[in-house]
C-alpha cells in the first residue's frame, strides 16, 4: 500500500509519502495551511499527485499517552479528511517527532526551506510502517 502522511500544524503541514513494500518514507512538501479549507484543498491536491491508498495523520498525544483536546480535534479532522478524499485515515502517535526531525536535519546539515515539517511527516510514516509488521 502507498501512504500519504501529514504532520499537521496551525500554519503549515508537512507531507511525506511511502509504502509498506519498502517500509520507507520520503518527505515531499511543506504546505501552507492557515485554515481548514486551505488544508483540505492542499491535501486533496497531494492525494491527486501521489495517489495514496490511505492517509496517516500525526496524533498529538499528551506525554503520558492520553488524548487531550488537540488529539480530539485531530480525530474529528480525520473524519472530515475521509469524507473529503474517500480514503481511510489512520492516526499515528506523533510525540517527539518534531524534535526527531530537528535532530535528523542537524545530522544531515542545513537544508534550504522549511523541511522540518516534512521530515516530521516522514518520521510519523516510518513509525506507522514499523508498527504494521
Amino acid at each position: 500500500m502507498r501512504y500519504l502522511a501529514l504532520d499537521l500544524g496551525t500554519k503549515r503541514t508537512g507531507v511525506a509519502v511511502g509504502d509498506d513494500e519498502t517500509g520507507s518514507a520520503m518527505p515531499v512538501a511543506v504546505i501552507d495551511t492557515p485554515s481548514e479549507p486551505a488544508l483540505m484543498q492542499a491535501v486533496s491536491a497531494q492525494v491527486r499527485d501521489h495517489e495514496p491508498d490511505a492517509i496517516i495523520v500525526g496524533l498529538p498525544l499528551n506525554m503520558d499517552g492520553t488524548e487531550g483536546k488537540p488529539a480530539q480535534d485531530v480525530r474529528a479532522l480525520m473524519e472530515r479528511l475521509t469524507a473529503r478524499t474517500g480514503l481511510p485515515v489512520h492516526a499515528q502517535d506523533e510525540r517527539l517527532t518534531s524534535d526527531a526531525a530537528r535532530r535528523r536535519m542537524a545530522e544531515t546539515g542545513p537544508v534550504r526551506g522549511r523541511r522540518d515539517d516534512a521530515i516530521a511527516a516522514a518520521i510519523i510514516l516510518e513509525e506507522f510502517l514499523g508498527g504494521q509488521s
